[in-house]
Protein backbone atom coordinates (compact mmCIF):
# COMPACT_ATOMS: atom_id res chain seq x y z
CA UNK A 1 0.00 0.00 0.00
CA UNK A 2 1.21 3.48 -0.87
CA UNK A 3 1.63 5.52 2.73
CA UNK A 4 1.89 8.56 4.45
CA UNK A 5 4.64 9.66 6.90
CA UNK A 6 4.49 13.48 7.15
CA UNK A 7 1.80 13.77 10.11
CA UNK A 8 3.12 14.91 13.74
CA UNK A 9 1.39 15.04 16.63
CA UNK A 10 2.78 16.47 19.59
CA UNK A 11 0.65 14.07 22.85
CA UNK A 12 0.23 15.45 26.14
CA UNK A 13 1.82 13.55 29.04
CA UNK A 14 2.42 14.01 32.90
CA UNK A 15 6.18 14.81 31.76
CA UNK A 16 5.55 17.20 28.88
CA UNK A 17 4.55 16.97 25.17
CA UNK A 18 5.43 13.76 23.66
CA UNK A 19 6.48 14.47 19.59
CA UNK A 20 4.87 10.86 17.68
CA UNK A 21 5.10 10.48 14.21
CA UNK A 22 2.15 9.09 11.93
CA UNK A 23 2.83 6.37 9.40
CA UNK A 24 -0.20 4.97 7.73
CA UNK A 25 -2.41 4.13 4.35
CA UNK A 26 -2.78 6.79 2.10
CA UNK A 27 -5.95 4.93 1.03
CA UNK A 28 -9.38 5.89 3.31
CA UNK A 29 -10.59 3.28 5.82
CA UNK A 30 -9.64 3.11 8.97
CA UNK A 31 -6.59 0.18 10.19
CA UNK A 32 -5.39 -1.89 13.19
CA UNK A 33 -3.29 0.43 15.35
CA UNK A 34 0.77 0.03 16.29
CA UNK A 35 2.96 1.71 19.19
CA UNK A 36 6.02 1.28 17.83
CA UNK A 37 9.25 2.02 20.45
CA UNK A 38 12.60 2.45 18.82
CA UNK A 39 16.11 1.96 19.76
CA UNK A 40 17.93 4.46 22.42
CA UNK A 41 18.84 6.59 19.19
CA UNK A 42 15.09 7.64 19.10
CA UNK A 43 13.47 8.22 15.45
CA UNK A 44 16.46 7.02 12.85
CA UNK A 45 16.09 6.42 9.50
CA UNK A 46 16.06 2.38 10.10
CA UNK A 47 13.07 2.81 12.44
CA UNK A 48 11.11 5.19 10.31
CA UNK A 49 12.03 2.13 7.56
CA UNK A 50 10.53 -0.38 9.50
CA UNK A 51 7.89 2.01 10.38
CA UNK A 52 6.76 2.53 7.18
CA UNK A 53 6.81 -0.90 6.32
CA UNK A 54 4.60 -1.96 8.61
CA UNK A 55 1.94 0.79 7.18
CA UNK A 56 2.29 -0.47 4.18
CA UNK A 57 0.98 -3.45 5.36
CA UNK A 58 -2.43 -1.94 6.77
CA UNK A 59 -1.70 -0.49 9.83
CA UNK A 60 -1.26 2.78 11.90
CA UNK A 61 2.13 3.37 13.00
CA UNK A 62 2.98 5.78 15.81
CA UNK A 63 6.19 6.37 16.81
CA UNK A 64 6.76 8.47 19.66
CA UNK A 65 9.89 9.81 20.84
CA UNK A 66 11.03 7.82 23.71
CA UNK A 67 13.11 10.58 25.72
CA UNK A 68 10.96 13.89 25.05
CA UNK A 69 11.82 14.80 28.34
CA UNK A 70 15.37 14.25 28.00
CA UNK A 71 16.04 15.88 24.37
CA UNK A 72 14.79 18.94 22.11
CA UNK A 73 11.97 17.47 20.01
CA UNK A 74 13.29 16.09 16.74
CA UNK A 75 16.42 15.05 18.35
CA UNK A 76 17.97 12.05 16.50
CA UNK A 77 20.79 10.47 18.53
CA UNK A 78 23.78 9.27 16.54
CA UNK A 79 24.25 5.31 15.82
CA UNK A 80 27.93 6.24 17.29
CA UNK A 81 30.00 5.67 20.42
CA UNK A 82 28.93 8.94 21.78
CA UNK A 83 25.39 8.55 20.80
CA UNK A 84 25.23 5.11 22.42
CA UNK A 85 26.58 6.72 25.46
CA UNK A 86 24.15 9.74 25.63
CA UNK A 87 21.18 7.28 24.84
CA UNK A 88 21.81 4.40 27.61
CA UNK A 89 22.15 7.62 29.89
CA UNK A 90 19.12 8.87 29.54
CA UNK A 91 17.64 5.28 29.32
CA UNK A 92 17.99 5.10 33.38
CA UNK A 93 17.54 8.97 34.08
CA UNK A 94 13.78 8.60 32.71
CA UNK A 95 11.60 7.13 35.38
CA UNK A 96 9.60 3.66 34.85
CA UNK A 97 6.22 5.43 35.12
CA UNK A 98 7.20 8.21 32.75
CA UNK A 99 7.41 5.59 29.88
CA UNK A 100 4.27 3.84 31.01
CA UNK A 101 2.89 6.85 31.08
CA UNK A 102 4.08 7.52 27.21
CA UNK A 103 2.52 4.36 26.00
CA UNK A 104 -1.08 5.21 27.49
CA UNK A 105 -1.06 8.64 25.65
CA UNK A 106 0.02 6.94 22.15
CA UNK A 107 -2.72 4.26 23.06
CA UNK A 108 -5.41 6.91 23.78
CA UNK A 109 -3.79 8.67 20.32
CA UNK A 110 -4.63 5.78 18.38
CA UNK A 111 -8.17 4.65 19.81
CA UNK A 112 -9.51 8.18 18.97
CA UNK A 113 -7.98 8.38 15.64
CA UNK A 114 -10.94 8.28 12.85
CA UNK A 115 -8.64 5.83 10.63
CA UNK A 116 -7.88 3.55 13.57
CA UNK A 117 -10.09 0.55 13.76
CA UNK A 118 -9.38 1.01 18.06
CA UNK A 119 -6.98 -2.56 17.52
CA UNK A 120 -4.07 -1.94 19.22
CA UNK A 121 -0.70 -3.19 19.12
CA UNK A 122 2.60 -3.16 20.10
CA UNK A 123 6.20 -3.46 19.04
CA UNK A 124 9.36 -2.45 19.83
CA UNK A 125 13.13 -2.61 19.08
CA UNK A 126 15.87 -2.63 21.83
CA UNK A 127 14.94 -0.37 24.51
CA UNK A 128 11.98 -0.52 22.49
CA UNK A 129 11.56 -4.25 22.91
CA UNK A 130 11.31 -3.97 26.45
CA UNK A 131 8.45 -0.64 26.15
CA UNK A 132 6.69 -2.86 24.25
CA UNK A 133 6.80 -5.71 26.62
CA UNK A 134 5.50 -2.77 29.48
CA UNK A 135 3.00 -1.62 26.94
CA UNK A 136 1.74 -5.29 26.52
CA UNK A 137 0.58 -4.97 30.00
CA UNK A 138 -2.27 -2.55 29.15
CA UNK A 139 -5.47 -4.85 28.40
CA UNK A 140 -6.12 -3.02 24.74
CA UNK A 141 -3.15 -4.51 23.37
CA UNK A 142 -3.91 -7.50 22.02
CA UNK A 143 -0.48 -8.30 20.45
CA UNK A 144 2.90 -7.66 21.58
CA UNK A 145 6.32 -7.70 19.44
CA UNK A 146 9.98 -7.31 21.39
CA UNK A 147 13.16 -7.60 19.15
CA UNK A 148 15.64 -8.27 21.69
CA UNK A 149 14.01 -6.62 25.03
CA UNK A 150 17.08 -5.31 26.74
CA UNK A 151 17.28 -5.20 30.60
CA UNK A 152 13.97 -7.48 31.13
CA UNK A 153 16.16 -9.97 33.08
CA UNK A 154 18.52 -7.41 34.77
CA UNK A 155 15.37 -5.35 36.28
CA UNK A 156 17.38 -2.17 35.15
CA UNK A 157 15.46 -0.10 33.44
CA UNK A 158 14.67 3.47 34.12
CA UNK A 159 15.78 5.83 37.45
CA UNK A 160 17.18 3.96 39.93
CA UNK A 161 17.83 0.58 37.74
CA UNK A 162 15.08 -1.24 39.31
CA UNK A 163 11.85 -1.80 37.14
CA UNK A 164 9.09 -4.26 38.13
CA UNK A 165 8.46 -6.10 34.48
CA UNK A 166 9.70 -9.45 35.55
CA UNK A 167 7.11 -9.13 38.46
CA UNK A 168 4.26 -7.58 36.55
CA UNK A 169 4.18 -10.65 33.41
CA UNK A 170 0.54 -11.62 34.25
CA UNK A 171 -0.84 -8.31 33.25
CA UNK A 172 -0.06 -9.14 29.77
CA UNK A 173 -3.27 -10.62 28.66
CA UNK A 174 -2.63 -10.10 24.66
CA UNK A 175 -0.87 -12.81 22.65
CA UNK A 176 3.49 -12.35 22.88
CA UNK A 177 5.91 -12.60 20.22
CA UNK A 178 9.57 -12.72 22.03
CA UNK A 179 12.63 -12.23 19.39
CA UNK A 180 15.95 -12.64 20.46
CA UNK A 181 19.40 -12.64 18.98
CA UNK A 182 21.83 -15.82 20.01
CA UNK A 183 24.92 -14.10 19.78
CA UNK A 184 23.72 -10.52 21.86
CA UNK A 185 25.80 -9.57 24.25
CA UNK A 186 23.29 -7.43 25.89
CA UNK A 187 20.63 -10.77 26.81
CA UNK A 188 23.01 -13.46 27.09
CA UNK A 189 21.33 -17.09 27.18
CA UNK A 190 21.41 -17.36 30.95
CA UNK A 191 19.35 -13.45 30.87
CA UNK A 192 17.07 -15.18 28.54
CA UNK A 193 16.40 -17.94 30.60
CA UNK A 194 15.21 -15.75 32.86
CA UNK A 195 12.50 -14.31 30.80
CA UNK A 196 11.42 -16.98 29.42
CA UNK A 197 11.01 -19.40 32.79
CA UNK A 198 9.07 -16.08 34.26
CA UNK A 199 7.03 -16.07 31.07
CA UNK A 200 5.80 -19.84 31.20
CA UNK A 201 5.60 -20.36 34.81
CA UNK A 202 2.76 -17.23 34.18
CA UNK A 203 1.18 -18.67 31.60
CA UNK A 204 1.07 -16.26 29.20
CA UNK A 205 0.05 -16.78 25.54
CA UNK A 206 3.83 -16.39 24.03
CA UNK A 207 6.01 -17.51 21.15
CA UNK A 208 9.72 -17.22 21.56
CA UNK A 209 12.34 -17.58 18.73
CA UNK A 210 16.23 -17.25 18.65
CA UNK A 211 18.24 -16.78 15.62
CA UNK A 212 22.10 -16.75 14.92
CA UNK A 213 22.10 -13.39 15.08
CA UNK A 214 23.94 -10.04 16.91
CA UNK A 215 22.18 -7.10 19.05
CA UNK A 216 20.30 -4.49 16.32
CA UNK A 217 20.14 -7.62 13.63
CA UNK A 218 16.89 -5.90 12.59
CA UNK A 219 18.50 -2.59 12.16
CA UNK A 220 19.56 -1.86 8.27
CA UNK A 221 22.25 -0.10 8.60
CA UNK A 222 26.03 -0.98 9.99
CA UNK A 223 27.56 -4.14 9.89
CA UNK A 224 25.32 -6.44 12.28
CA UNK A 225 22.52 -5.94 9.86
CA UNK A 226 21.08 -9.56 8.78
CA UNK A 227 18.62 -8.78 6.11
CA UNK A 228 17.34 -12.73 5.90
CA UNK A 229 16.89 -12.80 9.65
CA UNK A 230 14.83 -9.16 9.16
CA UNK A 231 12.82 -10.86 6.44
CA UNK A 232 11.96 -13.60 8.38
CA UNK A 233 11.36 -11.56 11.60
CA UNK A 234 8.74 -8.93 9.76
CA UNK A 235 6.57 -12.62 8.96
CA UNK A 236 6.52 -13.55 11.89
CA UNK A 237 5.01 -9.91 13.37
CA UNK A 238 2.81 -9.37 10.30
CA UNK A 239 1.13 -12.73 11.09
CA UNK A 240 0.46 -12.27 14.65
CA UNK A 241 -0.40 -8.36 14.22
CA UNK A 242 -2.60 -9.68 11.35
CA UNK A 243 -4.03 -12.64 12.52
CA UNK A 244 -4.88 -10.62 15.99
CA UNK A 245 -5.75 -7.27 14.92
CA UNK A 246 -7.64 -7.88 11.63
CA UNK A 247 -7.14 -5.91 9.10
CA UNK A 248 -9.62 -3.61 8.79
CA UNK A 249 -9.95 -2.11 5.25
CA UNK A 250 -6.82 -3.23 3.70
CA UNK A 251 -8.72 -5.69 1.71
CA UNK A 252 -10.66 -3.08 -0.05
CA UNK A 253 -8.25 -0.15 0.31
Amino acid sequence: MIIRDNEVVELQTPTGPMRTYIFCPAAGGRYPGLVFFSEIFQVTGPIRRTAAFLAGHGFVVAVPEVYHELEPAGSVIAYDAAGAERGNAHKIAKEVSAYDADARAVIAHLQTRADCTGKIGSIGICLGGHLSFRCGMNPEVLATACFYATDIHKRSLGRGMKDDSLDRFPEIKGELLMIWGRQDPHIPAEGRRVVYEALAAAGINFTWHEFNGQHAFMRDEGPRYDPALARICYDLVLEVFQRRLGEGDLRGG
